[in-house]
């Protein structure tokens, strides 16, 4: 009899134990049970093992959510590893569900989670659904819960798995007197969840939760970290280029200081800042086209040698008058206003125009107008042509608001953070309106409308006989159409005036015993005037035009 208890002794020590010996898993003692040791690791994730009991001849099957709701229009995801089913049976794991299936017998569920330890207003806890996602009841569950320290506190709860539901307490959930939280529950039905929350002392554990926008409409407006990053750098975008905006409209709205320039070069040639044009002057300074830029345009064709002026003998008129004549064509060398300035002139016709039918070509000042500001456009001194309130920045900003839109709209129907699409059509909307307020003239055209007033000042201080003898003819006619378009040829005559040899104008015909010079300041004088009466005039048709289109409404209505 004694050798046979040592025998048994021997094959009990030889025979390998089960799974639930081996680490102390318990084993239910009734069928379609459940027992559970959840061990919280150092580093926060859960350490599950679940034995299941299932009746012979029978299946169950548990499927785990990963993802569930946490409120605010979020979603708390989990993330399982390590999954293995001991036993009889699978399991299979996706991104949002884990599925085991129990066949008969007792098998156990081992798998690691992580994102259950959660930190708010300095408390820290570790939630789970211990269970749930069964295809059938629960006779009995029973856990227990071992943490690196006691915990402080424990709550669980159970009932349906819809949240439209108010969950009631477990029927045990406690703290040990070894230091272990349990939980245990009888008769869980199908359609029901057991949820446990264990609160842990401050700082046992990092907290890993995962919480992302939920798949909702609403969810996918939620404000994540990348939304709350994108706000923070629009609204530090918006304070600077508000400021930026501020400091532009204040500079654009003072008065333009004169920036020192020399007129001449070192081998006394008139020069112009920045290659800048007669006609451009005025509307570099006043950012707009006025009559006297287009005078100085044609003052400037005629001492470039493009066509010549000649005065109309006393006898063949009334008021005195002269006569544009076109020497040479127009070629590449001319800009495109230019170009519109001599097609206004003279269009194809070979004859002489007078000055006084200028005053009837206000007709063709709107497209010498478009064509001045495309030009100083191009050259950068503007942003968007002045007389509009809207250009390339404006544009870029629409665009963007329709990008934006757009993004808006494929967020929220793929991946969330659909505010990021709304970030960007506000920036879009901020950049159009910036291209609004925003002064037309850019840093460059302030730039040289600066150096324009310093050439002004030179203008009007102008010494002729400082200027070498061989260069006073070429001087005075080059500076002439700078000074009409700056206003100072009153001064620049009178500089040149005062020489004993008055100046020789080469492209002007003056009438034989007549003194040139002042033939020329008359012409100039009679030039502006011609192009300012041809603006009135255009102007009074159009009241007249108007008045017309008034009466012609109130007699249609009388006629009714």
């Amino acid at each position: 009899m004694r050798r046979i208890v040592v025998l048994c002794a021997v094959l009990c020590a030889l025979v390998p134990g089960t799974a639930a010996a081996q680490d102390d898993t318990p084993v239910p003692a009734l069928p379609k049970s459940a027992e559970l040791t959840v061990k919280i690791g150092k580093d926060g994730a859960l350490h599950i093992a679940e034995a299941v009991s299932v009746p012979d001849g029978t299946e169950m099957t548990r499927r785990i959510p990963l993802r569930r709701a946490a409120g605010h229009h979020r979603d708390r995801v989990y993330t399982v590893r390590d999954a293995v089913l001991e036993g009889s049976g699978d399991v299979t794991k996706t991104d949002d569900e884990l599925t085991a299936r129990f066949k008969q017998g007792t098998s156990i569920l081992r798998y690691t989670v992580d994102g259950a330890v959660a930190e708010n207003r300095g408390v820290l806890t570790a939630s789970w659904r211990l269970e749930g996602g069964w295809d059938t009841g629960l006779n009995l569950v029973r856990a227990s819960v071992a943490a690196p320290a006691i915990a402080s506190a424990v709550r669980c709860q159970v009932g349906p798995e819809a949240d439209t539901y108010e969950p009631a307490e477990c029927q045990a959930a406690q703290i040990d007197h070894t230091g272990l939280s349990r939980f245990s529950q009888q008769n869980l039905r199908a359609s029901d969840r057991m949820d446990i929350t264990v609160e842990l002392p401050p700082g046992l554990v990092p907290p890993n939760e995962d919480l992302e926008p939920s798949d909702t409409f609403a969810g996918a407006f939620v404000v994540t970290w990348p939304v709350g990053v994108a706000w923070v750098v629009f609204a530090l975008l918006l304070l600077a280029g508000g400021g930026r905006v501020a400091v532009l409209r204040r500079r654009a709205s003072a008065p333009v200081r004169p920036s020192p320039v020399e007129m001449l070069t070192e081998d006394d040639q008139f020069a112009s800042p920045d290659g800048a044009l007669p006609g451009h002057a005025g509307t570099v300074l006043a950012s707009r086209m006025d009559p006297l830029d287009v005078a100085a345009t044609v003052l400037d064709l005629a001492v470039r040698n493009y066509l010549w002026v000649s005065e109309v003998p006393a006898g063949e008129r009334e008021v005195p008058d002269w006569l544009l004549v076109r020497r040479n064509e127009p070629d590449d060398q001319l800009t495109a206003y230019e170009h519109a300035v001599f097609e206004m002139l003279f269009g194809t016709a070979e004859e002489p125009v007078p000055v006084s039918a200028l005053a009837t070509k206000g007709g063709a000042l709107d497209g010498i107008r478009e064509a001045l500001y495309t030009d100083v456009v191009r050259r950068r001194w503007f942003s968007r042509p002045p007389d509009r309130q809207s250009g390339r920045l404006t544009k870029a900003g629409l665009r963007i608001i329709g990008y934006g839109v757009f993004l808006t709209v494929l967020l929220t129907v793929t991946v969330g953070y659909a505010q990021l699409g709304v970030v960007l059509a506000l920036a879009g909307g901020a950049l159009a309106v910036a291209g609004r307020v925003l002064p037309a003239r850019t840093a460059r055209g302030h730039a040289l409308a600066r150096r324009l007033r310093g050439l002004a000042e030179q203008v009007h201080g102008t010494r002729a006989k400082g200027v070498p003898k061989l260069e006073r003819d070429v001087v005075f006619s080059r500076g002439l159409a700078y000074a009409l378009a700056l206003g100072e040829t009153p001064a620049w005559f009178a500089a040149f005036g005062q020489l004993k040899r008055a100046p020789d104008v080469y492209w002007y015909v003056a009438e034989k015993n007549s003194e040139a010079l002042g033939g020329v300041e008359e012409f100039v004088a009679t030039l502006s005037g011609a192009f300012a009466v041809s603006v009135k005039l255009r102007r009074t048709q159009a009241l007249a035009d108007a008045e017309a289109l008034r009466g012609l409404v109130r007699w249609a209505g009388r006629t009714r």
